[in-house]
């Protein structure tokens, strides 16, 4: 059968379709995306606001008639922190349904982890072991970690690129006042956690997934996405410290000219950069491998489980 999956989150609304059934490989079909940057939008209030509540309809409607032109079966639509978070988020929910008729599912923090999870899981297999799942998206951090499908521990945090980016980062280049500042805030939130992971016993593979871990991972060497899929892209930690002062003391646009670093991004780079660094200190965690699924995977995984016996397959 042929899923769109509509992810409306702190950075990019994307529909991704796929062409699927149970037990298989999800493969993709078509992607159509726009960046709307709602993390970056909300007003002191924490509103999403009118501004960007209409242009969340216009773009969800525009989502919707590509997923019919694509020929999509059904549209698994879902948002993620910054419409979760957003002191409007039911008139923002209302507003979407009204005008295009796609009734959101707002995924909690949790959720979002243990789908991401799933997600990791399923492409590394079960060799991989223990899986430490790290996750950086605009609006929040996610982690997960277990031996199963299900994590035996998953957390958000409110440490998004976007988010931090817009309020704790000033100047371009920023501040070196407010770039420590942003590095304590992160190290503090990310402290809080590692107890209940560490309990648990140390990771036998530690993944990341997310644009922010990938364009890390390209700038300090990895292959790019032209490659494929199957090529085996990670990011040490080592590797990382040493281009956290070389990001905090270029421009947005000096970033955006890094390779692998789309211009959207670039601004939010040094930010996500202090999280990858943060979390890797404190989980102790020398290297990391890169996964190309993440939470819109997962959420097609789920649903395929879901499926009744023989329904999408190929016969």
């Amino acid at each position: 059968m042929r899923l769109g999956v509509l992810d409306v989150g702190s950075n990019t609304v994307h529909l991704l379709v796929v062409d699927a059934h149970p037990g298989a490989r999800p493969l993709p079909a078509h992607s159509h995306k726009a960046e709307l940057r709602l993390a970056e939008l909300l007003d002191a209030d924490g509103a999403i606001g009118p501004l960007g509540v209409e242009r969340l309809a216009a773009t969800v409607a525009d989502a919707l008639r590509a997923a019919e032109d694509k020929g999509c079966e059904e549209v698994l639509a879902f948002a993620t922190s910054a419409v979760r978070e957003a002191t409007d988020a039911d008139q923002v929910l209302s507003r979407v349904k009204d005008e295009t008729g796609v009734v959101l599912t707002v995924l909690s923090g949790p959720e979002e982890a243990r789908l991401t999870f799933l997600a990791a899981r399923r492409w590394f297999g079960w060799s991989a072991g223990k899986l430490l799942l790290l996750d950086i998206g605009g609006g929040s951090l996610e982690i997960g970690y277990g031996m199963d499908e299900e994590p035996d521990a998953a957390v958000s945090l409110p440490l998004g690129a976007g988010r931090l980016t817009a309020d704790r980062l000033r100047g371009d280049p920023p501040d070196l006042a407010s770039v420590r500042e942003l590095r304590r805030h992160v190290r503090t939130g990310i402290a809080r956690t590692v107890g209940e992971f560490a309990r648990l016993g140390r990771p036998d593979h530690v993944v990341g997934t997310s644009k922010t871990f990938k364009q890390l991972a390209r700038i300090t060497g990895a292959a790019r996405s032209a490659e494929g899929l199957y090529v085996q892209r990670v990011l040490t930690r080592k590797a990382l410290a040493e281009w956290v002062p070389k990001l905090a003391a270029m421009t947005v646009e000096e970033r955006g000219a890094l390779p692998g670093v789309a211009e959207g991004r670039a601004g939010q780079l040094l930010a996500g950069a202090l999280v990858a660094e943060g979390a890797m200190d404190l989980f102790e965690v020398e290297e990391l491998e890169i996964c190309p699924w993440a939470l819109r995977e997962g959420v097609i995984l789920r649903r395929l489980d879901h499926l009744p016996a023989g329904q999408g397959a190929v016969v």
